[in-house]
């Protein structure tokens, strides 16, 4: 999936869109691909002369990531486009069941999310995610996401 397919999917745009690549998608599988750098923004100031990806930032990566499968696979408008579409905010992040990180996530090394959808009712969706820095666990992070009315937006 290219950059326009992520953008239409998601609101986000730079600097806060974190999803560069999409590998694999189905409706309850996504698996993403990242590669920061210290010219991204959460990266700058975190940490002079060590930089590494923050914790908040890996979260929000696989945040944006589970929001694509659902505005791919589970929306409630048929032929969704962020950049027209009005009345709901998809993949809106409602609850952070738990987070464990276990090392070090450095810059200028991809980043891959596995995302798994749990399960869902009506407008609520559980996800559990992996991250992985070649090849190693970085993350388990397990969370719920809502699609809701964008009237809150405005």
């Amino acid at each position: 999936m290219n950059q326009n397919e992520i953008k239409k999917l998601l609101h986000h745009r730079a600097p806060y869109l974190f999803v560069e690549n999409v590998r694999e998608i189905s409706s309850k599988m996504i698996q993403t691909e990242k590669s920061f750098t210290t010219e991204d923004f959460p990266i700058m100031g975190h940490f002079p002369g060590a930089p590494v990806v923050p914790g908040a930032i890996i979260q929000e990566f696989c945040t944006q990531s589970a929001g694509i499968l659902i505005t791919k696979y589970h929306s409630p408008v048929e032929n969704y486009d962020s950049e027209v579409t009005k009345g709901f905010a998809l993949g809106v992040l409602s609850r952070v069941n738990f987070a464990k990180f276990y090392q070090i996530t450095k810059i200028n090394t991809p980043l891959v999310a596995k995302i798994d959808l749990i399960d869902f009712e009506n407008n609520l969706f559980k996800f559990k995610a992996k991250v992985f820095q070649n090849d190693k666990l970085t993350a388990k992070l397990s969370f719920n996401l809502s699609n809701i009315s964008d009237e809150h937006l405005y």
